[in-house]
């Protein structure tokens, strides 16, 4: 199916230790216009629009970066996700500070984030263009997948690839 995949990342437990969005969201987010489809994976994909719904039918936890594992204390929140969303209606950022997740200060660097990148203007938008090219990543793919390995070495690249 395209991409590789990690665990959910709003399903993870975040650590007491979460940090704000990085500057800018990484090169391989999947909320940025300008990183290719067909990354990630489909369930990846599939969690981003499930943000853009009503406050009380957001998924409850944070949307963590993927460059590190949630029990990294490198652990941050997704940059896209706190540029594309209005934190103001993030029920995972509410929850967040209620169960000591994430301090204040987080919590406000996550509201007034303003990502210096393009980002899609919805987890939606961001989905449909992240699974466009799912069943044939093109070799810009392959490239930032490799990246991401490098990174993360747990992850599994995609058996769906073009050699070379």
């Amino acid at each position: 199916m395209g991409g590789w995949h990690a665990p959910p990342v709003w399903h993870r437990r975040a650590p007491v230790t979460t940090l704000p969005p990085a500057p800018r969201p990484c090169v391989s987010c999947p909320y940025r216009t300008d990183v290719p489809s067909g990354v990630w994976s489909v369930q990846d994909y599939a969690n981003l629009p499930l943000f853009d719904g009503p406050t009380g039918a957001q998924p409850p936890r944070l949307f963590l970066c993927h460059q590190h594992s949630n029990d990294d204390d490198r652990a941050r929140v997704c940059g896209g996700w706190a540029g594309c969303h209005d934190g103001d209606e993030l029920l995972a950022l509410r929850l967040a500070v209620a169960r000591g997740e994430i301090t204040v200060e987080t919590a406000e660097a996550i509201r007034g984030y303003d990502s210096p990148v393009p980002l899609f203007a919805s987890g939606a938008e961001a989905a449909a263009h992240g699974v466009r090219d799912l069943l044939h990543p093109s070799r810009e793919a392959c490239r930032v997948m490799d990246k991401i390995v490098r990174v993360r070495p747990e992850a599994a690249p995609s058996p769906i690839r073009p050699s070379g």
